[in-house]
């Protein structure tokens, strides 16, 4: 068994642990197909969380499972013990243990050089705990004054161990997300909600997943050795000219960013089959069944993104909806309008829960600060009359968040300071003065703001 293994692994271009990880990773959509054959609430809860586990175990093996044990008994003792505080409790305790994870494994390192540990299971699993005990704190608060995710999110009763147990490590997305909320798991396991009545077919919306995971991941084995990573230590990537190296740094993030489509792409065949993922129905006739809760990603939003704005809504895009309702809406003061501060608070966080990597707290602020240059642009492009010249702004910010992106993306990518340093140097740090530029230039050339139109006497 080892050999054969050892063999195919090498013929798709992968270490061991990897090629163990896609098989258990593929193997939780057939998991997701026979959930729904569980009877009752009870064996589907059950269901989820022993196959999360077993999973696990397969891919990581038994110490991934105790490493899980400390962020969900502690947001259950904090939901126990001390509701009122059970969400900041766990968000510092449980943030505070993978960051210890992060830096005894450095992940990073062994995912550059083709292994793999269960710290990936871990981040999903680490804001999954802390929106259950948030949302049970904010289920002793009244309805006046909670922001509509709080009213609809918020949790009056203490969910069951065995619950917490499948609503942790469901299968599903226990490897690689998508992020759901406590509320959506039980509902769906219980059959209420939308789940009351018969759901459509998963049929088609899995295989459309599937076939797009197919087709990424050989556009991520096609691509990957014609853009190693590595070329950015050779002599020869400084060789070229500044138009070439450019090039490449658009192209090595294009590349990377195959391999997280055909991950999510999984996690949302695994998600659909199983039920979890439908939302309902659309407002068209014939109505259509929407899927947006398996959803994590927009390959195209994300590869013609308009605007960098937009980014957090096709990228990632369950972990964007948690630290926006998480982090970014709770950072806000109450009769103030959110600014560069909170998206700087939102990004930070988002840094130091991938790891604490130099390149990722660089590619973080790097973002905060590309976003808010796409902001000014556009405010720019919605104030001009003139249908060409709002034309060409439009264009500007498409190029300026292909730009931007792309020379940002390469810290998260190398992670060392020397090493994302070297890359942006290469390029004279294009990707970080021309949105400090945009910014700056924001602060001087300020759009006229439109009158309200006045209210009626």
């Amino acid at each position: 068994m080892g050999l054969e293994m050892d063999a195919m692994a090498a013929s798709i271009g992968v270490s061991v642990p990897v090629l163990r990880f896609l098989l258990c990773f593929a193997a939780t959509i057939p998991t997701g197909l026979l959930w729904r054959a569980v009877p009752g609430a009870t064996g589907r809860h059950l269901f989820a969380g022993l196959t999360g586990a077993a999973l696990s175990y397969l891919s990581f093996g038994a110490t991934s499972n105790l490493l899980f044990v400390a962020p969900m008994a502690l947001g259950y003792l904090a939901m126990l013990l001390c509701r009122r505080h059970a969400g900041l409790v766990t968000f510092l305790g449980a943030f505070g243990f993978l960051i210890a994870c992060h830096v005894y494994y450095m992940s990073g390192d062994a995912w550059k050089e083709g292994g793999i540990d269960a710290t990936g299971a871990l981040m999903v699993l680490t804001l999954k705990v802390i929106s259950c005990a948030i949302n049970y704190s904010d289920g002793i608060l009244k309805e006046e004054g909670l922001r509509d995710a709080q009213k609809k999110y918020r949790l009056t009763k203490l969910p069951s161990l065995i619950e917490y147990f499948g609503y942790c490590l469901c299968c599903g997305s226990h490897f690689a997300g998508p992020v759901y909320e406590m509320k959506d798991y039980l509902e769906w396991t219980e059959r209420k909600g939308i789940w009351a009545s018969p759901t459509p077919s998963p049929l088609l919306p899995t295989l459309r997943a599937l076939v797009q995971a197919g087709i990424c991941m050989g556009l991520y084995l096609y691509l990957s050795p014609k853009f190693p990573l590595s070329r950015f230590s050779e002599p020869l990537y400084y060789e070229w000219g500044f138009w070439h190296r450019l090039f490449y740094q658009y192209m090595s993030g294009f590349t990377a960013r195959w391999k997280y489509y055909f991950i999510w792409s999984i996690s949302e065949a695994a998600i659909i089959i199983s039920g979890l993922g439908f939302t309902g129905w659309s407002e068209s006739s014939p109505p259509k069944a929407k899927w947006d809760r398996a959803k994590n990603v927009d390959v195209l939003g994300v590869e013609l993104a308009a605007s960098a704005v937009q980014l957090p809504l096709v990228w990632n895009i369950q972990v964007s909806t948690w630290l926006r309702y998480y982090v970014y809406e709770r950072l806000i003061q109450k009769g103030k309008k959110p600014g560069f501060l909170q998206l700087l608070g939102t990004q930070t966080v988002s840094a130091v829960w991938h790891g604490l990597y130099p390149g990722y707290i660089i590619f973080f602020v790097q973002s905060a600060l590309m976003i808010n240059g796409s902001r000014v642009i556009y405010r720019w492009q919605q104030a001009v009359s003139n249908s060409v010249l709002r034309s060409i702004l439009a264009f500007l910010n498409f190029a300026y968040t292909l730009l931007v992106l792309n020379y940002s993306c390469i810290g998260f990518q190398v992670l060392s300071f020397k090493e994302t340093l070297a890359s942006y140097q290469s390029v004279y740090y294009v990707g970080t003065i021309v949105p400090i530029v945009c910014v700056l230039l924001g602060n001087v050339i300020k759009p006229a703001r439109k009158p309200k139109a006045r209210k009626a006497e």
